[in-house]
């Protein structure tokens, strides 16, 4: 951890966050979700440098030790796109492999389509080809239930009332513990909170106290006002995106025990290839004990098949 290094980066009006190890032409742009940070790409950063890749790993805007915007209830994926771009440009980088978990990975599938010149791959954790507006899973939405913790998190106010009653760092233990579990977080009614469905007394025996000190300090500095933003009240609105496709090489990890996986239609979409009328060169990985946070669960495992995965696109 010690040789990653830390600096800001100008992408347009604002300076972004960017951790970084390794050098070279190569270069892999990891882009995290919801609760992570770059952090949480701790593991695949020097497992990819020493395999000869530079590793960048990114605060998006109003994440972590990234600034800002200035309005954040403004903030929509695109922005998050343009600063995936600009991040290229400020470093000099004509074209990246990016890696996306959560919702970095919607991130990363516009990136492969409105820029596709400047990416050379991506690869999927997490989540699978989806855009804003969930596409192509809309006819499912009506299937999710009302107390699904997405829903109640896309209300302005909920969330923070709910965040509110705990510290930070309670409230970013709580999650990892909630979304590492099997099955999706669902509150029984309306007087139910969502983060009154879990006991985190017990951390999951891959996430340290230490981690969880490094997550809780860049949350406190950041708070949560973006993050509710993006990814979850503008998760349903549509990118105009709906009928383009990937050209890049693709590469899907998805663990079995993702409570994502529940997401109605989801690993049907996945199972029956429906998936790669979206991302034709796509090559699909399955992990029996993986959860949500399967990179950083299971960083043994996840690592080489990205190296391999790079190595066999790299240009």
């Amino acid at each position: 951890m010690e040789k990653i290094q830390h600096s800001h980066v100008q992408a347009k009006e604002l300076k972004l966050h960017v951790a970084e190890i390794g050098t070279g032409p190569k270069v892999v742009v990891f882009l995290h979700g919801f609760p992570e940070i770059w952090y949480s790409w701790r593991h695949q950063m020097i497992a990819v440098a020493n395999a000869g890749y530079r590793a960048i790993s990114v605060d998006f805007r109003g994440y972590g030790l990234s600034e800002h915007p200035s309005d954040p209830e403004k903030a929509t994926f695109n922005d998050f796109v343009d600063d995936a771009v600009a991040l290229l440009d400020s470093l000099g980088i004509s074209k990246a492999h990016f890696v996306g978990k959560d919702f970095g990975a919607f991130v990363a599938a516009m990136l492969a389509i409105l820029y596709s010149d400047r990416v050379s791959s991506i690869i999927l954790l997490g989540v699978p080809f989806l855009l804003p507006g969930l596409s192509p899973l809309q006819s499912q939405l009506p299937l999710i239930p009302p107390g699904f913790y997405m829903l109640r998190w896309m209300v302005p106010g909920r969330a923070e009332a709910d965040f509110g009653r705990f510290d930070v760092k309670t409230v970013v233990r709580k999650v990892y513990t909630m979304f590492s579990g099997s099955l999706p977080p669902v509150a029984a009614d309306d007087n139910q909170e969502i983060m009154d469905l879990v006991d985190s007394s017990t951390l999951p025996p891959w996430f340290s106290e230490e981690d969880l000190a490094e997550y809780g300090s860049l949350y406190e500095k950041s708070g949560f006002r973006t993050a509710l933003q993006v990814p979850y009240r503008t998760m349903m609105v549509p990118c105009g995106l709906d009928d383009r496709k990937i050209t890049a090489p693709g590469l899907l990890i998805m663990g079995e025990k993702d409570y994502i996986m529940k997401f109605p239609g989801l690993e049907d979409y996945i199972r029956t290839g429906k998936i790669k009328e979206s991302v034709p060169n796509l090559d699909v990985t399955f992990m029996p004990e993986g959860n949500h946070f399967v990179q950083e669960q299971l960083p043994e495992e996840v690592n080489p098949l990205i190296i391999s995965f790079l190595n066999k696109h790299c240009e």
